[in-house]
């Protein structure tokens, strides 16, 4: 049985402690868990910014899935195991399949089960309504194993799979100069056990005969026929009722939709599928794979009761800077260390939040107080979570604990914090090779105060000749930023990890007022700098708030 997944993630745009945090989370409680029937499973909602992607190469980790929505899918509800049909089926097999496994859809694939088309009990209806002239049969190109299963006939000689490609059908009650006048080369002829019909249709080049109320055929008609490979089926039925049955043994593939049919992916959002089964008057979908490869069958009644997917999230509260749609999904827990944000739960759910510089700090602390070893690659993730978050323990939200725990994960994962966190923040900072998008995404959050909406992004490095160089870069791109994230303002924190200062860029009408009246003694021309500034969440978010408020 599969296991139900929870995912353990952290914010967009995500940052060393959003991953490592969320990496680090998933193995403990996997480690403690004692519900077999659930597996916990590390996601980022963001590409992996360079300084994240150092640490995991450094200590051997792969980067979780890539989350962008945590919206139910397909893969989410209960898919209807439909097996997949042949094409060359007969319009009788299909509807006694459907009735037996009470569908109205049969998904028709191939032999390498790749989906072609479907029939639905409305084709088949129309086949039974439908008035069909003699050569339709060949048309359709009808094998004579479908004939034989249609009309519950057995095989007196020939080769049943066969197929009746050319000619008519011709019900063989006339006399027998009548008949030799209407029977031509390749015709499947319906007839009583009467020899002399038998042979004449043969003489005359049928391909197929097929003899009524369970009769058979003489050792001179079989021999006629097995000399000139003609096909003969004894068939229970009456002339009449074979002669009514016998446009049923046509395979599905002459009635089957082959296009303008509506398919989904096991990836496909439930309230995309919602909509597109509003505006399509079909009963049953299929879903298939990204290479048409069929999987299963769902209908709207599958969209009355799923399992939301159930989320933890770390480093983060707030919708904003949470998976789209997350009101859709079930947060089961939430692990942060920010103020408390305006994501609401339809339930209670366990939400540990503490005033500490990092939230690799409180997945520490967890794994203490639950008794679980850490493993050296754990540590070694959890410890550069706190290095990154705390500027290596300069910044003003590091606590103690903080520091302690990081030199606790240090030891344990065999590193020095220093060399670390060098190592770190010079791929950090390697600009040179990222795009202005990139280098304003990387670390980028978006806040509410009032009516105003405006983002912040980070940018760290190890010197002010780095950021000085960037800097010239991004103030051009920052109108851009405004109206692709449809905020009102927007602040990049240029932060020079030595200095322990920030060199403020501001953009959008009213920015540059906000930030002066936050820090009304810092100084600049096209920047202001911040002396002693390297917190977004502890200095700069709060000044800007009190600033907006006041």
């Amino acid at each position: 049985m599969e296991k139900k997944k929870v995912w353990v993630v952290g914010h967009k745009h995500p940052d060393s402690d959003s991953i490592c945090s969320a990496i680090s989370y998933a193995h403990l409680k996997n480690a403690i868990n004692k519900n077999e029937e659930v597996e916990f499973e590390a996601r980022r909602a963001g590409d992996v910014n360079p300084e994240t992607a150092y640490v995991l190469e450094r200590f051997g980790i792969e980067a979780p899935e890539l989350v962008l929505d945590a919206g139910s899918q397909v893969k989410d509800i209960k898919i209807r195991k439909t097996e997949g049909v042949s094409s060359h089926i007969s319009i009788r097999k299909a509807w006694d399949m459907m009735k037996d496994q009470n569908v109205a859809t049969l998904p028709v694939v191939n032999t390498r089960n790749k989906l072609e088309g479907l029939i639905v009990t409305g084709d088949i209806a129309e086949s039974y309504m439908d008035v069909y002239d003699n050569e339709t049969l060949a048309i359709a190109r009808t094998q004579y194993k479908n004939i034989i299963e249609t009309l519950a006939g057995k095989l007196l000689i020939g080769n049943e799979h066969g197929y009746f490609v050319k000619g008519k059908v011709v019900i063989g009650t006339a006399t027998a100069e009548v008949l030799k006048d209407k029977i031509e080369s390749d015709d499947l002829v319906i007839l009583s056990d009467r020899e002399d019909s038998q042979l004449l249709a043969i003489e005359e080049n049928c391909s197929c005969i097929v003899v009524s109320n369970g009769f058979g055929a003489s050792e001179k008609v079989l021999e006629a026929a097995k000399e000139k490979e003609v096909v003969i089926i004894s068939t229970p039925y009456d002339t009449f009722t074979a002669a009514r049955l016998i446009n049923q043994s046509m395979p599905i593939k002459f009635f089957m939709a082959r296009e303008n049919f509506t398919t989904f992916t096991l990836d496909d959002l439930l309230s995309d599928v919602k909509k597109t089964m509003s505006e399509v008057r079909h009963r049953d979908f299929p879903v298939v794979d990204d290479d048409m490869n069929y999987i299963g069958m769902i209908s709207r009644r599958n969209l009355l009761s799923f399992d939301k997917k159930q989320i933890i999230l770390v480093d983060h509260n707030e919708k904003s800077q949470a998976l789209d749609n997350i009101d859709d999904a079930e947060v089961v827990e939430i692990i942060d260390h920010h103020k408390i944000g305006d994501l609401q739960t339809l339930a209670p759910v366990y939400f540990r939040n503490q005033p500490l510089g990092c939230t690799g700090t409180i997945v520490y602390q967890m794994y203490k107080e639950n008794g679980v070893e850490i493993e050296p690659k754990i540590a070694g993730l959890l410890c550069s979570a706190i290095i990154s978050d705390t500027l290596m323990f300069r910044s003003p939200t590091c606590t103690p604990v903080d520091k302690m725990a990081g030199e606790e994960l240090a030891k344990i994962a065999g590193v020095e914090v220093e060399e670390l966190a060098i190592k770190m923040f010079e791929a950090g900072s390697n600009f040179a090779e990222k795009t202005v998008e990139e280098i304003l995404n990387q670390d980028f959050k978006i806040f509410h105060a009032g009516d105003i909406a405006f983002g912040v992004d980070q940018v760290s490095a190890m010197g002010k000749k780095q950021l000085d160089e960037v800097k010239a870069r991004l103030i051009p791109a920052l109108d851009d930023m405004i109206a692709e994230k449809k905020i009102d303002m927007i602040f990049v924190m240029l932060t020079d990890i030595l200095t322990e200062s920030t060199d403020l860029i501001c953009g959008g009408e009213g920015a540059r007022e906000i930030a002066s009246k936050a820090y009304p003694n810092a100084t600049g021309d096209d920047s202001l700098w911040l002396e002693g500034v390297v917190s977004r969440k502890k200095q700069l978010i709060p000044s800007f708030m009190a600033s907006i408020d006041a």
